[in-house]
């Protein structure tokens, strides 16, 4: 059943993560509000032309799209400085140099101020702990942390849950899960390095591979 006046924040980047807790919100019932940020990644066009074929596919009517050229000044990560280079060698142990410093904290703040503006008792985020070992802002004890700090800076009748549903799953169950619920993949992009075909070889095309890999089925994008 579908509960009434409930709406859920979706941040969806256009990855196949963001997408399956989007679906998986409409899924428990909640009016979804899409949003999306270019923070001048490398694939930033992909990424917000996927975001809008998802949110035609869910149906959303309230969308924001906000644009942060500012992580291009900050620079220090290989997604948002184009001097660095993609790393396409393997998985990288520690912090790997994709990671863009305080991306998830920077967004979850904006979000907080959306969500409280449109009354939305859930922010969804796509967070995944098998990333976590690499970003520090994927692992779940952050993100609590950031709910309870919302709900600090926020007005005394505000009370938003932090939803992140995948956060405890492997590659190969968001596979099975995002096929259970009917999620369009093929409107997914997960490439760090390319707009037109995935490469295949960075970090994040290697765990979306492998995932598909285990759960025994061909990925729908297509790749170099």
């Amino acid at each position: 059943m579908k509960k009434d006046n409930k709406k859920a924040l979706c941040v969806m980047s256009g990855g196949m993560d963001s997408t399956l807790s989007a679906y998986m919100m409409k899924e428990s019932g909640y009016d979804i509000i899409a949003l999306h940020f270019n923070y001048a990644q490398r694939t930033q066009k992909k990424e917000l032309e996927c975001f809008y074929k998802i949110c035609k596919s869910l149906n959303v009517k309230e969308k924001y799209v906000l644009d942060l050229d500012f992580f291009s000044k900050i620079g220090a990560s290989a997604l948002t400085d184009k001097k660095i280079d993609i790393p396409t060698a393997g998985i990288e142990e520690g912090v790997p140099i994709t990671y863009v410093p305080f991306r998830n904290g920077i967004f979850l703040s904006m979000a907080a101020a959306i969500a409280e503006k449109e009354g939305a008792s859930v922010i969804s985020i796509g967070v995944v702990e098998e990333d976590s070992s690499g970003y520090p802002d994927c692992r779940e004890s952050y993100i609590k942390s950031m709910e309870h700090s919302i709900n600090l800076g926020t007005k005394d009748e505000t009370n938003i849950e932090i939803k992140m549903p995948l956060v405890h799953l492997q590659k190969s169950q968001i596979v099975h899960q995002a096929l259970d619920l009917m999620v369009p993949l093929e409107f997914t992009w997960s490439c760090y390095k390319n707009e037109d075909k995935a490469c295949g070889v960075c970090d994040s095309c290697r765990l979306r591979l492998n995932g598909f890999k285990l759960a025994g089925v061909k990925d729908p994008i297509d790749y170099e």
